[in-house]
């Protein structure tokens, strides 16, 4: 038998470029096939936040570090937005398949364990790309809240991004319901999202709640790109990376461990 026809032979060189894209597409493909829930209905919600503090706050607030207090929310919303969006694209995608018997069609083509995250990932970060997009758009129209610095912006969205896609797939991977996932979006990363400075300067936090806070990835994510579009934070945007980097990088090494070992994928 000659090398062209061995089993299990790997004909791609270093990287199946071919099979990764063809996973990305479709997981892009998945969530714009329902743009109206998964574009729309983020945009909706933010600016249902919006006009709820608004009306039940107004004017009577001050403003939160030298700002307007909806100027301050509108970078709270958007990061918020985003993670629940990239969190919900892997984890949904991957609990499906596992739920409904259809794994086997992602395991079976001849994809490293690598090239499954990547995939995976991919639509998670153009997913929470485009929802950040649709709310600035919004953001810039009704509060006048431009981009002083779209580079940071930009670097955590990508990276928070990655992270809660990782995030997706570690529930994704670990869920065999659908409400087991449910809970971990409910117990845990919703709560997280909430309590990291979305709606306030965590200056306003007792000290214990403000040590909490710091080695909280999720509050970096939020506070490095209100630093992006406002020019305050509550920390420095070069601490924030560093810490939101080293979180991507043990979440992205799970989800690499597991996808490679196949865990609770292979019955």
């Amino acid at each position: 038998m000659t090398d062209q026809t061995m089993m299990g032979v790997r004909r791609f060189g270093l990287v199946n470029w071919l099979g990764t894209w063809t996973l990305a597409k479709r997981e892009i493909q998945r969530f714009m096939n329902v743009w109206a829930q998964t574009v729309m209905a983020p945009l909706i919600n933010a600016g249902l936040f919006l006009m709820i503090f608004t009306i039940a706050i107004g004017p009577q607030r001050g403003d939160v570090m030298g700002v307007p207090f909806m100027t301050f929310l509108a970078p709270g919303i958007l990061t918020m937005t985003v993670i629940q969006n990239a969190f919900a694209n892997t984890s949904s995608s991957l609990a499906s398949a596992k739920v409904q018997g259809n794994i086997v069609d992602t395991l079976m083509p001849p994809l490293s364990g690598a090239e499954l995250v990547v995939g995976y990932i991919s639509g998670a970060i153009a997913r929470g790309f485009l929802v950040a997009v649709v709310i600035a758009a919004g953001a810039a129209l009704f509060l006048d809240v431009g981009m002083r610095n779209p580079v940071w912006v930009m670097t955590f969205v990508f990276l928070g991004s990655v992270l809660m896609g990782g995030l997706g797939l570690i529930a994704g991977i670990y869920a065999n319901k659908f409400d087991q996932l449910a809970a971990i979006s409910n117990f845990l990363v919703t709560p997280l999202a909430f309590l990291s400075g979305t709606f306030y300067s965590i200056d306003a936090l007792p000290g214990f709640l403000q040590t909490l806070s710091h080695v909280n990835p999720f509050f970096y994510i939020i506070d490095g790109v209100r630093y992006g579009m406002i020019g305050v934070s509550d920390s420095s945007p070069w601490v924030g990376l560093g810490v939101v980097g080293l979180a991507c990088t043990v979440v992205l090494g799970i989800c690499w461990q597991w996808m490679h070992r196949g865990y609770r994928l292979k019955g």
